[in-house]
């Protein structure tokens, strides 16, 4: 290890695999059984993935099905099309990826900043279906001359790339002392090749296979019957099927993870461990954590796969407003204090008349400071209030009025509230008879909130 980059290298796909084992320690406090992180996306590429791009890509050429000139074709969640697309650059190859379209809009972009074509397929379709992503790449090399299928859910080349690099940097990284491995599956090549190793090194190193819920694979070890997959939102790991690089006899034992709880997990490993990872990564130490938990010794030495890179997945894991309209954070309560907040550059925090205030001053204030209500105060309290509308047809009918005090034309006082008051709870007082509520801070009627103010703030606008 304290040898790596002491010297250059031929091209950026020598730069692959000895990625560091970190050791977590936040997301883990409290906890006697230590579980360390493999940052899988420092490979080049940012992902696990790289590893089996190289391999696949000179696999095809050893047996002679790509030739110069020739075509990559691949169905990808994302990270193995980078590592293709960056083995095909280093290399002289063009790429074609199919890529379901609940895949964050960093990778589509990503691949095609390498310069290879990227088809959006729908993501709700069958397994079988043609518009399925894997059928449509399979058609798509069947019907491009001098093109490959890297077909990396099936491709021996997947799981032999990580028997021959991860499972041996994960022995010699911890000495020996690992006993316990946690990966997930998309295509089964990492837990597959890592697993077979490992367990060739020390027969008693467990596997545990961490599934999104709503994958089949983590109910089809356990029942060794096909259920029907549900939709999930963690992506690169899970399937709708069972992929052909996967050996399950080498997984001891299989638990999933919802969406939230995994999104949730990477957020922390990026806030307290400054891991930056995506929600596989997530998923995966989650159910690390929940293992060093159960296991509760400290001489188990738990690994867990951090898989890529966080910056995939800006527009989704690491947007609060994907998290929250997705039901994953929960919804900010905004406080009167805040909304008021809002309206400090719109003009002053409150206008007011009191009972003796002439009507025709009371009209100016309005004019004045483009405000529709008034409330009317004496000695610190809301005896009343007075609306434009209303305060205008009066004087309309009887324009006497102007001179005489607005204590003789005023209405109800406006209820009043107390800063710290959650926004949405002025829905029940704000109504079509009462247009304005009054805010106290520390005591006091410091700042009016009215209708208009509080469907600002429930559209976005304030």
């Amino acid at each position: 290890m304290s040898e790596r980059h002491r010297k250059p290298y031929e091209d950026v796909l020598d730069l692959v695999g000895w990625t560091p084992l970190v050791r977590l320690k936040r997301v883990t406090e409290g906890l006697r059984t230590p579980v360390f992180g493999k940052c899988e996306f420092m490979n080049p590429g940012g992902s696990v993935k790289d590893r089996i791009g190289r391999a696949i890509v000179e696999d095809a050429e050893r047996t002679g099905g790509l030739v110069p000139g020739g075509t990559i074709v691949e169905a990808t969640s994302g990270n193995t099309g980078l590592a293709l697309a960056m083995a095909a650059v280093a290399k002289g190859y063009r790429c074609i990826f199919t890529m379901p379209d609940k895949m964050s809009q960093e990778k589509v972009k990503l691949l095609r900043a390498f310069g290879a074509e990227v088809v959006i397929t729908p993501t709700a379709v069958e397994p079988d279906h043609p518009d399925h992503y894997l059928q449509k790449a399979k058609r798509i090399a069947a019907e491009t001359p001098g093109a490959v299928l890297a077909d990396q859910f099936y491709n021996p080349a997947n799981p032999e790339a990580h028997y021959r690099t991860t499972g041996p940097e994960l022995w010699e990284q911890t000495e020996g002392r690992i006993t316990h491995l946690v990966a997930g599956a998309g295509t089964g090549g990492t837990i597959t090749g890592a697993s077979r190793y490992l367990k060739e090194k020390n027969s008693a190193v467990q596997v545990l296979g961490v599934d999104p819920f709503g994958s089949v694979l983590a109910p089809f070890f356990h029942t060794r019957e096909m259920p029907k997959g549900e939709p999930y939102q963690v992506e690169g790991l899970g399937n709708d099927k069972i992929p052909g690089a996967l050996d399950l006899d080498l997984v001891d034992d299989y638990v999933t993870v919802r969406d939230r709880e995994s999104f949730l997990m990477a957020r922390r490993l990026t806030r307290e461990e400054g891991l930056f990872v995506g929600g596989s990564s997530g998923l995966i130490v989650q159910a690390a954590v929940d293992l060093a938990r159960r296991l509760d010794d400290p001489e188990a030495l738990i690994v867990a796969i951090l898989c890529d890179w966080g910056e995939h997945y800006l527009t989704k894991v690491y947007d609060d407003e994907w998290m929250r309209s997705n039901g994953y954070l929960a919804v900010e309560r905004q406080s009167v204090a805040q909304l008021l907040g809002t309206k400090k550059d719109t003009g002053p925090d409150l206008v007011s008349a009191t009972p003796s205030t002439p009507v025709r001053a009371a009209l100016s204030a309005i004019t004045t400071h483009d405000v529709s209500q008034l409330p009317v105060i004496l000695e610190g309290e809301c005896v009343g209030s007075v609306t434009e509308g209303e305060l205008m047809a009066k004087v309309l009918e009887d324009p006497s009025i102007l001179e005489a005090s607005v204590e003789g034309v005023m209405e109800p006082p406006f209820p009043v509230v107390d800063d710290h008051t959650p926004a949405e709870q002025l829905t029940r007082l704000l109504s079509r008879t009462n247009a304005a509520v009054l805010v106290r801070e520390n005591g006091a009627i410091a700042g009016i909130v009215t209708r208009f103010d509080l469907v600002r703030m429930l559209t976005g606008a304030a």
